[in-house]
């Protein structure tokens, strides 16, 4: 079961060697055994109560006709997790890891999750995240909610697994399920892939519907698929980048213009997966590399070795200061969470209204939802005014044009490059229970956030027993032409290897 693959297990589907009730028995066994107790990452918040009846079924299916239970998914019987900020209509809870939700069901499935129970996706269950993907404290715990508690990193027990989509790193990582899908609206996908030695594809905005999806900020969140490998992650997106007409971001011109361009939209994302496709690409690398730490910049240059010997072209660039669009994002960040969740909760039901509602649940439960740290962005969110305000306006215009316009678009496209690579994160620190998060440094995900922009990380090597990712990133749109980028990468330099859940490597990093 260790490390399998979509197309090896769908493999050992047709050859009878398993089958969709015995894998998803293996997968639950192992949770119990990892990750609520033995090392106990605590990555899965709830695990599907339907899961094995579901797969009972498909089971039966499988052996009353194998060619047509192969055929009648992309997806038939791979068991896979969603962060607990994707609505599911049925038996489990949907509540960003906050208590404030757990006694609101949901009305109906997210657009993603529909398309992938179509597809044959067994949802094994919820994984257990940051609280409200990580837009509640300004000093809180990445993989941290009041519902959820702390979840830790696989690979070294007491290092952060990065968030907010903490627990779809870690319980992929560690082997808990085939895959998972988390959320970002800036490095909560890619981030927790790369600690945790994973593939994470943020993809363009709008190619996947947010719909059903507890949100932040409209004009950055998506959906991302996170796997072992860049084949799987490209497989899940291409069950799920399917145009929801409720998503005004997937009816946008842009994504529009994206499809209608596509070279071949019957295997939009996959047809790129080829070794070769990498060769003559040009990749830009940050010119200033003796900038990273030193075991960040030893594994930067390793991989930029691997990028020249698969045939990329490795072109210098200077990677553009984004520190005033990040001031801006933060300005449109506040306003669309405030209007977000109206919106949301609006269309869910239930007790909770509005941010405030949520602001004085937390106050009145402070003991158990606020024990350390407390509600900043949600309080300053709640202060802001509409959508029409101009300091809305003005900030979203900013930050888009800084990111997008003259930031990363325009690095692309004056040294007329495929892609931009650097280092997705530094190492990851030591989970601080008082003081919060503390980034070591690096982190590459702002420009594509921002601007929309698509952004693969894929692994690219160790510190010690510290993963480290590689990113890639490339044009509004490009994402299929970045995954078979990334997968070119992914075979020339195959480092991935499982955790060893080490309890601690002490603080020398």
């Amino acid at each position: 079961m260790h490390e399998w693959t979509i197309a090896a297990l769908q493999a050992a589907y047709r050859s009878g060697e398993t089958d969709p009730l015995s894998v998803c028995e293996a997968y639950l066994a192992r949770i119990e055994e990892i990750d609520r107790s033995g090392p106990a990452i605590n990555s899965v918040i709830e695990v599907n109560p339907d899961a094995l009846a579901i797969a009972r079924n498909q089971t039966e299916a499988l052996r009353q006709d194998p060619d047509a239970f192969a055929a009648s998914g992309l997806f038939h019987g791979i068991p896979v997790l969603l962060k607990d900020n994707i609505d599911t209509a049925d038996a489990m809870k949907t509540t960003a890891g906050s208590l404030a939700l757990v006694d609101a069901p949901m009305p109906e499935d997210a657009f993603l999750v529909r398309l992938l129970r179509g597809a044959g996706a067994i949802i094994l269950g919820k994984t257990n995240l940051s609280e409200w993907a990580n837009f509640r404290s300004s000093h809180s715990n990445s993989g941290w909610s009041s519902r959820g508690g702390q979840t830790r990193n696989p690979y070294v027990l007491d290092r952060t697994p990065c968030g907010s989509s903490s627990g779809s790193g870690a319980a992929i990582a560690a082997n808990l399920a085939l895959a998972a899908f988390g959320t970002e609206t800036d490095g909560s996908v890619t981030c927790p892939a790369s600690q945790n030695s994973l593939v994470g594809i943020k993809p363009s905005l709008g190619t996947i519907s947010r719909t059903g999806i507890i949100p932040i900020a409209a004009s950055q969140d998506t959906a991302g698929p996170m796997a072992r490998t860049v084949t799987d992650a490209a497989l899940l997106l291409e069950a799920t980048a399917v145009p929801d007409p409720e998503d005004p971001a997937c009816a946008s011109p842009a994504i529009h213009k994206v499809r209608d361009t596509q070279e071949s939209p019957a295997r939009r994302y996959l047809q790129h997966l080829d070794p070769g496709f990498i060769r003559g690409r040009r990749i830009g690398i940050p010119r200033l590399r003796d900038t990273y730490r030193g075991p960040v910049q030893a594994a930067f240059e390793a991989a930029c070795a691997s990028l020249e010997s698969a045939g990329a072209v490795l072109v210098p660039v200077d990677l553009p200061d984004l520190s005033k669009a990040g001031e801006h994002e933060y300005t449109v960040l506040l306003y669309e969470f405030k209007q977000g969740l109206s919106d949301y909760f609006a269309r869910r039901g239930g007790p909770i209204t509005s941010i405030s509602d949520v602001i004085a649940f937390n106050e009145n439960h402070a003991d158990t939802v606020m024990p350390r740290f407390g509600q900043e962005h949600m309080v300053k969110a709640a202060a802001c005014g509409s959508l029409d305000d101009e300091e809305y306006r003005t900030a979203l215009r900013e930050s888009r044009r800084i990111a997008g316009a003259e930031g990363i678009d325009a690095l692309l496209e004056q040294n007329e490059l495929d892609a931009i690579a650097a280092p997705s994160n530094g190492l990851a620190w030591l989970i601080d229970p008082i003081n919060g998060d503390y980034p070591t440094g690096g982190g590459f995900s702002r420009g594509p956030a921002i601007s929309g922009a698509p952004h693969i990380t894929v692994p690219m090597g160790y510190h010690r027993e510290l993963p480290l990712g590689l990113s890639f990133a490339g044009a509004f749109g490009d994402d299929a032409r970045l995954i078979g980028i990334a997968y070119g990468f992914e075979h020339a330099h195959p480092v991935r290897r499982p955790p060893r859940f080490v309890p601690s490597l002490g603080t020398d990093d």
